[in-house]
Protein backbone atom coordinates (compact mmCIF):
# COMPACT_ATOMS: atom_id res chain seq x y z
CA UNK A 1 0.00 0.00 0.00
CA UNK A 2 0.89 3.39 -0.68
CA UNK A 3 1.02 5.93 1.91
CA UNK A 4 1.15 8.72 0.43
CA UNK A 5 0.75 8.22 -3.35
CA UNK A 6 1.22 10.51 -6.39
CA UNK A 7 -2.51 10.85 -8.35
CA UNK A 8 -2.13 12.79 -11.52
CA UNK A 9 -5.04 14.83 -13.06
CA UNK A 10 -5.02 15.26 -16.80
CA UNK A 11 -4.56 18.03 -17.86
CA UNK A 12 -5.47 18.56 -21.20
CA UNK A 13 -8.86 20.58 -20.49
CA UNK A 14 -11.63 21.09 -18.40
CA UNK A 15 -11.90 21.83 -14.32
CA UNK A 16 -8.27 20.96 -13.76
CA UNK A 17 -7.58 23.16 -10.94
CA UNK A 18 -10.40 21.92 -8.42
CA UNK A 19 -9.66 18.40 -8.80
CA UNK A 20 -5.79 19.24 -7.83
CA UNK A 21 -7.23 21.29 -4.90
CA UNK A 22 -9.59 18.95 -3.99
CA UNK A 23 -6.98 15.90 -3.95
CA UNK A 24 -4.38 18.00 -1.79
CA UNK A 25 -6.61 18.01 0.99
CA UNK A 26 -7.81 13.55 0.71
CA UNK A 27 -3.79 13.45 1.36
CA UNK A 28 -2.24 12.34 -1.75
CA UNK A 29 0.60 14.42 -3.79
CA UNK A 30 -1.92 15.65 -6.79
CA UNK A 31 0.40 16.92 -9.74
CA UNK A 32 -1.01 17.73 -13.53
CA UNK A 33 -0.51 15.53 -16.22
CA UNK A 34 0.17 16.90 -19.73
CA UNK A 35 2.22 14.27 -21.43
CA UNK A 36 3.31 10.50 -21.20
CA UNK A 37 6.19 11.06 -19.34
CA UNK A 38 4.42 12.32 -16.38
CA UNK A 39 1.60 9.66 -16.82
CA UNK A 40 4.35 7.19 -16.41
CA UNK A 41 5.57 8.73 -12.95
CA UNK A 42 1.51 8.88 -11.13
CA UNK A 43 0.01 6.18 -9.07
CA UNK A 44 -3.55 6.92 -10.33
CA UNK A 45 -4.96 9.21 -12.49
CA UNK A 46 -8.09 11.73 -12.72
CA UNK A 47 -10.22 12.71 -15.66
CA UNK A 48 -11.56 15.70 -15.18
CA UNK A 49 -14.68 17.46 -16.53
CA UNK A 50 -15.00 19.91 -19.54
CA UNK A 51 -15.40 18.83 -23.21
CA UNK A 52 -15.02 15.22 -23.93
CA UNK A 53 -14.77 15.57 -27.79
CA UNK A 54 -11.90 17.84 -27.37
CA UNK A 55 -10.05 16.43 -24.57
CA UNK A 56 -10.21 12.86 -26.88
CA UNK A 57 -8.75 15.17 -29.76
CA UNK A 58 -6.13 17.08 -27.69
CA UNK A 59 -5.19 13.31 -26.31
CA UNK A 60 -4.86 12.12 -29.94
CA UNK A 61 -2.77 15.25 -31.22
CA UNK A 62 -0.55 15.34 -27.85
CA UNK A 63 0.13 11.59 -28.24
CA UNK A 64 -1.68 10.65 -25.01
CA UNK A 65 -4.41 8.73 -26.19
CA UNK A 66 -1.99 5.25 -26.77
CA UNK A 67 -0.66 5.51 -23.48
CA UNK A 68 -3.70 6.28 -21.66
CA UNK A 69 -5.51 3.20 -23.19
CA UNK A 70 -2.34 1.03 -22.15
CA UNK A 71 -2.78 2.47 -18.63
CA UNK A 72 -6.05 1.37 -18.20
CA UNK A 73 -4.91 -2.07 -19.39
CA UNK A 74 -2.08 -2.22 -17.13
CA UNK A 75 -4.29 -1.49 -14.36
CA UNK A 76 -3.60 2.08 -13.34
CA UNK A 77 -6.35 3.44 -11.37
CA UNK A 78 -8.49 6.33 -12.48
CA UNK A 79 -11.38 7.99 -11.97
CA UNK A 80 -13.62 9.58 -14.70
CA UNK A 81 -15.75 12.69 -13.98
CA UNK A 82 -18.85 13.93 -16.65
CA UNK A 83 -16.55 14.10 -19.73
CA UNK A 84 -13.83 11.73 -17.69
CA UNK A 85 -16.56 9.32 -17.61
CA UNK A 86 -17.49 9.20 -21.16
CA UNK A 87 -13.63 9.09 -21.82
CA UNK A 88 -14.17 5.79 -19.35
CA UNK A 89 -16.87 3.94 -21.22
CA UNK A 90 -16.32 1.49 -23.71
CA UNK A 91 -19.39 2.66 -25.81
CA UNK A 92 -20.52 6.36 -25.84
CA UNK A 93 -23.62 7.26 -27.56
CA UNK A 94 -24.77 10.83 -29.20
CA UNK A 95 -21.25 11.59 -29.29
CA UNK A 96 -19.02 12.90 -32.23
CA UNK A 97 -17.91 10.57 -35.00
CA UNK A 98 -14.46 11.68 -34.66
CA UNK A 99 -14.49 11.12 -30.62
CA UNK A 100 -12.45 8.13 -29.55
CA UNK A 101 -12.94 7.21 -25.74
CA UNK A 102 -10.11 5.70 -23.54
CA UNK A 103 -12.31 3.09 -22.61
CA UNK A 104 -11.91 0.35 -19.98
CA UNK A 105 -15.66 0.24 -18.46
CA UNK A 106 -17.76 -2.02 -19.92
CA UNK A 107 -20.74 0.76 -20.01
CA UNK A 108 -22.47 2.28 -22.28
CA UNK A 109 -22.84 6.05 -21.77
CA UNK A 110 -24.86 8.56 -23.11
CA UNK A 111 -23.34 11.96 -23.66
CA UNK A 112 -25.34 14.80 -22.73
CA UNK A 113 -27.46 12.64 -21.34
CA UNK A 114 -29.69 15.14 -18.70
CA UNK A 115 -29.56 18.32 -21.22
CA UNK A 116 -27.88 21.33 -21.89
CA UNK A 117 -26.43 23.93 -20.28
CA UNK A 118 -29.51 25.27 -19.29
CA UNK A 119 -30.78 22.08 -17.88
CA UNK A 120 -27.77 21.80 -15.81
CA UNK A 121 -28.83 21.47 -11.67
CA UNK A 122 -27.45 20.48 -8.84
CA UNK A 123 -28.95 18.01 -6.32
CA UNK A 124 -28.23 15.17 -3.46
CA UNK A 125 -27.55 11.43 -4.55
CA UNK A 126 -27.91 8.79 -2.04
CA UNK A 127 -23.64 6.87 -2.63
CA UNK A 128 -23.64 4.10 -0.15
CA UNK A 129 -20.34 3.12 0.06
CA UNK A 130 -19.63 6.63 0.88
CA UNK A 131 -21.89 6.74 4.18
CA UNK A 132 -25.90 7.21 5.12
CA UNK A 133 -25.45 10.55 4.53
CA UNK A 134 -26.03 11.63 0.67
CA UNK A 135 -23.50 13.44 -1.57
CA UNK A 136 -24.31 17.11 -3.13
CA UNK A 137 -23.87 16.42 -6.86
CA UNK A 138 -23.45 19.29 -9.47
CA UNK A 139 -24.44 17.84 -12.96
CA UNK A 140 -23.34 20.37 -16.00
CA UNK A 141 -24.57 18.92 -19.26
CA UNK A 142 -24.07 15.38 -17.70
CA UNK A 143 -24.11 11.99 -18.96
CA UNK A 144 -25.86 8.81 -17.73
CA UNK A 145 -24.72 5.37 -17.74
CA UNK A 146 -27.57 3.50 -20.20
CA UNK A 147 -26.60 -0.10 -19.12
CA UNK A 148 -23.53 -1.67 -17.39
CA UNK A 149 -21.20 -5.14 -17.90
CA UNK A 150 -21.64 -7.72 -15.22
CA UNK A 151 -18.28 -6.72 -13.93
CA UNK A 152 -19.25 -3.32 -13.00
CA UNK A 153 -20.77 -2.17 -9.97
CA UNK A 154 -23.27 0.16 -9.75
CA UNK A 155 -22.96 3.15 -6.69
CA UNK A 156 -25.69 5.28 -7.66
CA UNK A 157 -28.75 6.62 -9.39
CA UNK A 158 -30.69 9.07 -9.85
CA UNK A 159 -34.56 9.04 -10.79
CA UNK A 160 -35.30 10.57 -14.29
CA UNK A 161 -38.72 10.50 -15.93
CA UNK A 162 -37.76 7.61 -17.83
CA UNK A 163 -36.57 6.00 -14.74
CA UNK A 164 -34.01 5.47 -12.72
CA UNK A 165 -30.35 6.42 -14.32
CA UNK A 166 -26.93 5.44 -13.29
CA UNK A 167 -24.63 8.24 -12.84
CA UNK A 168 -21.69 6.48 -10.54
CA UNK A 169 -20.00 2.85 -11.67
CA UNK A 170 -16.75 0.95 -10.16
CA UNK A 171 -15.16 -1.83 -12.34
CA UNK A 172 -11.78 -2.60 -10.90
CA UNK A 173 -9.37 0.12 -10.25
CA UNK A 174 -11.62 2.42 -12.26
CA UNK A 175 -14.07 4.87 -11.01
CA UNK A 176 -16.47 7.24 -12.54
CA UNK A 177 -19.31 9.42 -12.02
CA UNK A 178 -21.34 11.73 -13.84
CA UNK A 179 -21.61 14.72 -12.07
CA UNK A 180 -18.73 17.20 -10.46
CA UNK A 181 -18.09 16.20 -6.69
CA UNK A 182 -14.99 18.81 -7.06
CA UNK A 183 -17.27 21.64 -6.69
CA UNK A 184 -19.24 21.25 -3.71
CA UNK A 185 -16.84 20.86 -1.02
CA UNK A 186 -17.79 17.19 -0.68
CA UNK A 187 -14.39 15.31 -0.29
CA UNK A 188 -15.48 11.71 -0.46
CA UNK A 189 -15.75 10.48 -4.14
CA UNK A 190 -11.61 11.61 -3.90
CA UNK A 191 -10.88 10.13 -0.66
CA UNK A 192 -12.55 6.72 -1.77
CA UNK A 193 -10.69 7.06 -5.55
CA UNK A 194 -7.40 8.01 -3.12
CA UNK A 195 -8.16 4.48 -1.43
CA UNK A 196 -8.10 2.53 -4.33
CA UNK A 197 -4.56 4.20 -5.40
CA UNK A 198 -3.41 3.01 -1.58
CA UNK A 199 -4.63 -0.39 -2.35
CA UNK A 200 -3.30 -0.52 -6.07
CA UNK A 201 -6.93 -1.44 -6.97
Amino acid sequence: MVSTPTIGVLALQGDVREHLEVLGSVGVRAVAVKDAAALARVDGLVLPGGESTTISMLAIRWGLMEPLRAAVRDGLPMYGSCAGMILLADTVLDGRADQQPIGGIDMVVRRNAFGRQVDSFEGDVDFPVLGPEPIRAVFIRAPWVESVGPGVEVLASVPVAAGDRIVAVRAGSLLATSFHPELTGDHRVHALFATMVRRGT
